[in-house]
């Protein structure tokens, strides 16, 4: 459910951007600028975790295009609403924010190598053994 969540706030966003007519060259390169975050993982993992959440929290971004809507500033606007497009894209693939564990711990799961694959009971090898009756 959070990642249909995010992928709405992608669409939504995409949408907002193709109506107000802003440059989709400009959405291009500054589509994956909050990625830029990752660089504080080389201070370890706590500064790692705080850089990219404070990044790819949704308080910034909304920030920035209710600041932009209101004054008016179409720059902020533009930035506001390419930064929600972003992080709803990362939310619809599965990144969440992070925990000071490790990248791969996130608040929608953990991800990467340390992810084990859910057990899915529709499969017998999946499932919990249990005493079945005899034929």
């Amino acid at each position: 459910m959070l990642r249909l969540e995010g992928l709405c706030v992608l669409l939504a966003a995409v949408l907002a951007y193709s109506k107000l007519g802003f440059s989709w060259g400009t959405f291009a390169l500054f589509f994956l600028t909050p990625d830029v975050s990752f660089l504080g993982y080389l201070a370890g993992a706590r500064v790692g975790a705080i850089t990219y959440n404070a990044a790819h929290s949704y308080i910034g971004a909304i920030a920035c295009l209710l600041v932009g809507f209101l004054l008016p500033a179409p720059v902020l606007s533009c930035a506001g609403i390419i930064w929600c497009a972003h992080i709803g894209f990362d939310r619809a693939l599965g990144y969440g924010l992070k925990y000071s564990v490790g990248f791969g711990f996130t608040h929608l799961g953990i991800i990467g190598r340390f992810a084990r694959p859910a057990p899915n009971p529709a499969f017998e090898r999946d499932a919990p053994k249990t005493a079945r009756p005899s034929i």
